[in-house]
């Protein structure tokens, strides 16, 4: 079924990515057509704009030569030019110099001869000139074909204006010729690009001036017909395949067109550089696509198979979750039996006489309820219960190792600063469990710079004067060892801050951690009997710091260790624990080192005692598991009538937040079942100090 779940996905997924492709696809052809219609029509607004530019440059010199024509058929009319004269031909050359553009001048009959002439050149033909002389109107200006000067390879344009009525006496026309190259103006400088073309046409469509604005194949009657349904800026397509953006003006006064082409092709390069580009992209994200579904196809099936490999496991650890629970709970029993154990051995052993038969006995005894007492703490490892070892040791050897260690693993860009001034100062716990604390901090603050930073390291002796409330702990006024472990990464939001040492709460990635880091630690510095605060930011980096309580005591090992378990001063002590061999076994050790003793079986029976008067006692002694009222709830119930009274709780398997749990609600310290009596009489003088 499974894997049906997994191949109908994959299915979907694939139908989804087709679509998504077909989409973009789609998408970006529609992109590319709207980028060219807006590049085609950029471009004609540009052509269009140039060719009515160059048009009305091309008028102005056209203006220019029919009012040079005028003057001067003025003068001829009222008598001051004489064309038949002997001088005419250099007051023609003289009107000639006058006139913008013109080179040569004519006068000729209607019959096309030659009155008078500033050159030798022969005049052109009549015939040549549109519209026909015989229809030209008295104002208007005619244009002939171009035509080549003799000994120059320039080509001409000539324009002719009536003189007199038509077979009238003397001179009928006027006619003027300039380079026809003159008609282009500025094109050759104005030109946009080197594939545009400009050309001046009559209307009947000869080509004055300029190239043809199609390609050779193509004949001028085409362009003149196709030239004639113009209006404007258009694109038109031309027989052999090609595309050209086309700007026409009139100038039916002078009976010519200006025309201006641009190669379609040349025009979009930059668009077609554009759409090889988007192409490709395009191409390189449907591959990107259809990588990714391959990946997160394959990520599926072996999600699946981890999750295969997931059920079994959890069915493992169930299995052996169940084995731990059992082995906790005889383990538990098992401990009390230990307890009483050893603790009559012990009294028994003050009694033997030394180098007795007796005394030989009892030291095996003693031997084999202590590898019983090890073997307990080896089941109890595995279950995750139970007290831990209580030593004392130097802290900052420890903090020095953790860093040593980091420093090996550390990667680029993280910066280790340490500040440990506590080199002689010790505390009572267990150093593996305050080694596992630190790495945690460490490691997390590590974690916490991904692109780098410094981490901070301080250790010092402080001493506590009046109660602190931290964040989320209260430190009480003593002497403490204050640990603090700071970074320089994204900071806590105060959301996260609420649930920060919630076990298995985690903001990161679920294989980048359990989110039981924090938790461990806020349990290790509960069974340290100290507290913990945490200062941060978000943006800004966090600070955790944590505070052990500072202990007077030589470190264990040391042959101060043998010296005999300190004496009680007769202070009065109440035993609370379900088990009554192990009530009446409390009762005479601590008698025995000088304390008095009240025992109880009954929880409930011993809060009504202490509710009588707390006073009198100087400390509760209590098992935590009980029937009825657990050593936890005893401390809360006595602490809401008598917060000052210490509590000691005792535990054969608490679990491994037991000491986190008993120390929030006020116990003193937590120990270990069973514990021997040199122990029980340092702690009870610690606290009781």
């Amino acid at each position: 079924m499974e894997s049906q779940n997994t191949s109908s996905a994959g299915a979907r997924l694939a139908i989804i990515a087709a679509g998504l492709g077909i989409a973009l696809c789609v998408g970006t052809a529609f992109l590319l057509w709207h980028l060219r219609s807006d590049a085609v029509d950029n471009e004609s607004r540009e052509l269009g704009l140039l060719s009515l530019a160059l048009t009305d440059e091309t008028d102005r010199g056209m203006q220019a030569v029919e009012a040079g024509l005028r003057a001067l058929r003025g003068e001829i009319a009222e008598g001051r030019l004489q064309p038949t004269s002997p001088d005419a031909a250099h007051a023609l050359r003289t009107r000639a110099q006058l006139i913008a553009l013109v080179g040569d001048i004519w006068i000729v009959d209607d019959d096309g001869r030659v009155l008078a002439a500033t050159g030798t050149a022969p005049a052109p033909p009549l015939a040549q000139f549109f519209p026909a002389l015989e229809n030209l109107p008295q104002a208007s200006v005619a244009a002939s074909r171009p035509f080549a000067k003799a000994g120059s390879e320039a080509s001409l344009v000539a324009f002719a204006m009536r003189l007199a009525p038509r077979n009238g006496a003397g001179p009928a026309w006027i006619l003027a010729a300039m380079p026809a190259q003159a008609l282009l103006g500025a094109f050759s400088v104005a030109s946009p690009s080197e594939d545009a073309r400009m050309a001046v046409f009559r209307d009947d469509g000869v080509l004055l001036a300029g190239e043809i604005v199609a390609p050779p194949r193509v004949d001028e009657a085409t362009v003149a017909r196709r030239l004639a349904l113009l209006k404007g800026t258009e694109l038109r397509r031309f027989r052999d395949g090609s595309e050209r953006l086309i700007a026409l003006h009139r100038l039916p006064r002078f009976g010519i067109e200006v025309v201006l082409t641009r190669d379609l092709t040349i025009a979009l390069v930059s668009w077609r550089q554009a759409a090889r580009l988007t192409a490709a992209a395009v191409v390189f994200l449907l591959a990107v696509l259809a990588g990714s579904v391959v990946l997160v196809l394959r990520a599926d099936q072996r999600r699946a198979a981890a999750q295969r490999a997931l059920l079994a496991q959890k069915a493992r650890a169930s299995k052996l979750e169940s084995l731990g629970t059992m082995a906790g709970g005889v383990a538990h029993d098992f401990n009390n039996v230990l307890a009483a154990i050893i603790g009559f051995g012990e009294m028994a052993q003050d009694a033997a006489p030394p180098g007795s038969t007796l005394a030989r006995h009892l030291d095996k005894s003693m031997q084999a309820a202590l590898r019983g007492k090890a073997l307990v703490e080896r089941i109890l490892t595995f279950s995750s219960g139970g007290g831990r070892d209580s030593v004392v040791f130097a802290l900052q050897p420890v903090v020095e190792e953790v860093l040593d260690l980091l420093a090996a693993s550390m990667r680029p860009g993280i910066i280790v600063e340490r500040a440990l001034h506590a080199p002689g100062v010790r505390q009572r716990g267990d150093p593996t469990r305050a080694f596992e604390a630190i790495m945690n901090l460490c490691a997390n603050a590590v974690q916490a710079m991904p692109e780098g930073g410094t981490l901070r390291v301080s250790l010092e002796r402080v001493h506590v004067e009046a109660p602190r409330v931290l964040s989320h702990t209260r430190l009480q006024p003593g002497d403490y060892l204050e640990l603090a472990v700071s970074d320089e990464g994204v900071g806590i939001e105060a959301e996260v801050m609420e649930h920060l040492f919630e076990p298995f709460f985690t903001t990161r990635k679920p294989q980048d951690g359990t989110g039981l880091g924090l938790a461990v630690v806020h349990g290790v510095i509960g069974e340290f009997g100290g507290a913990i605060d945490v200062r941060s930011e978000p943006g800004r980096g966090a600070c955790f710091t944590l505070y052990f309580p500072a202990s007077s005591e030589l470190a264990t090992g040391a042959p101060a260790a043998q010296r005999p378990p300190p004496q009680g001063a007769g202070q009065l002590l109440l035993v609370v624990d379900d088990e009554p061999a192990l009530v009446t076994m409390a009762e005479e050790m601590l008698t025995g080192l000088g304390y008095r003793v009240e025992g109880f079986t009954d929880p409930k029976a011993a809060l009504q005692a202490l509710r009588g008067t707390p006073a009198k006692y100087a400390a509760v002694i209590t098992d935590e598991v009980m029937p009825g009222l657990g050593g936890t709830e005893f401390t809360v119930a006595l602490k809401a009538f008598a917060p000052q009274l210490p509590v000691l709780v005792q535990s054969g398997y608490g679990g491994a937040m037991l000491a986190s749990r008993a120390l929030a609600a006020g116990a003193a310290r937590v120990i270990a079942k069973p514990m021997r009596r040199a122990e029980l009489a340092f702690v009870l003088a610690d606290i009781l100090a």
